[in-house]
């Protein structure tokens, strides 16, 4: 069988993601040559496409009628089936195209995916999968279904050299590189700051992932909710160097605490946040510092413990450097800045 100069057009068009002219020039050449399969597998397509499935199923019948041998002709009909969610008939389908062209790896990577819903098929779809792979080493799908298979197999090898298969065939493949990600970031360990690196860096190489955005905004709040420990921190360290709250067996510091002291503990404050947050951040990737200012300016809770962090550390500030001389006002300051905290600090957790 060879394609019409139109149909090689619609072809084109449809790679194209012109599904609506792709369409008219399939109809065209039905009009002119009802018995013309490729026409009635492009139309096919294109309502598929267009979330036309039974138009699309009727079109991917009538070219299975013109043309019963056609592996391709049975891998559309079956491909819509299984949009339909008519998984028995799906696979049935991508079957027969196996039949009709043992060595079309298409049919196979879909068969694959199709037998993990029949109970009792799993290792049939890891065989299938293999054979998917055998005749499309070089095919994204192929490796797709492979790496389904085997994680409802529970092989952990061989879906991870899936992911690197796809990564290899395709570096900005969403799903390997969403996945991969995902493992190195849920690595024991790993800070909110690198698991935030990390997502920013699977977003360079996979721009439209939804889902590593949601990551990576997640990983940035981790880090801004952190940043309230360094201000407690900050908070206790003002606190007991200016003696807030002296203990009841030890004499009380004398009030005002000496000036070098005082800076001695601005000192510390300063390396808590330089070395705690500023150096991480400047550290980071672009697009996870991008994301630090786009999310506080987006949402509500990253405000709110920024926001916090910020009332911590102005108290704590406040305490060490006016030379107070009665510890009512320092201890005021010191409840101001640690219960707000406390009060959200073990709930809002998932606030993003």
């Amino acid at each position: 069988m060879s394609k019409h100069p139109e149909i090689e057009k619609a072809y084109a068009l449809y790679d194209l993601g012109r599904y609506e002219e792709s369409r008219e020039l399939a109809a065209r050449r039905i009009a002119q040559d009802p018995d013309d399969p490729y026409a009635w597998l492009t139309l096919s397509r294109c309502l598929a496409a267009q979330l036309l499935r039974e138009a699309a199923l009727d079109a991917a019948g009538e070219a299975v009628r013109l043309a019963p041998d056609w592996s391709s002709a049975h891998l559309v009909r079956g491909f819509v089936l299984r949009k339909m969610d008519r998984i028995e008939e799906a696979e049935e389908a991508q079957r027969e195209a196996i039949r009709c062209d043992p060595e079309n790896w298409a049919p196979r990577a879909q068969r694959a995916e199709l037998l993990i819903f029949f109970p009792g098929q799993k290792a049939a779809a890891l065989a299938e999968a293999h054979e998917a792979v055998r005749v499309g080493p070089d095919e994204p799908e192929s490796w797709e279904a492979m790496y389904k298979a085997a994680a409802f197999n529970e092989r952990p090898d061989l879906s991870r050299n899936a992911l690197e298969q796809l990564l290899r065939i395709d570096p900005t493949h969403p799903l390997a590189v969403t996945l991969i990600t995902r493992q190195e970031a849920a690595e024991p360990g790993t800070s909110a700051a690198r698991a935030a690196d990390l997502y920013a860096g699977g977003l360079a190489a996979a721009p439209d992932s939804a889902s590593l955005r949601r990551d990576l905004d997640k990983a940035v709040y981790r880090m801004l909710r952190g940043t309230r420990w360094l201000a407690l921190l900050c908070l206790v360290t003002a606190g007991v160097v200016v003696d807030v709250f002296p203990t009841g067996g030890e004499e009380a510091k004398e009030l005002p605490v000496h000036l070098g002291t005082r800076l001695w503990a601005l000192v510390l404050m300063a390396a808590v946040w330089g070395f705690g947050a500023l150096r991480r951040y400047r550290r980071m990737r672009t697009g996870a510092r991008l994301t630090v200012r786009d999310l506080v300016r987006r949402l509500v809770w990253p405000r709110v413990v920024l926001g916090q962090a910020v009332l911590a550390t102005l108290c704590a500030l406040l305490i060490v450097l006016v030379p107070w001389t009665d510890r009512t006002i320092p201890q005021v300051l010191f409840w101001l800045g640690l219960v707000p905290n406390l009060l959200s600090i073990t709930h809002d957790r998932n606030k993003v």
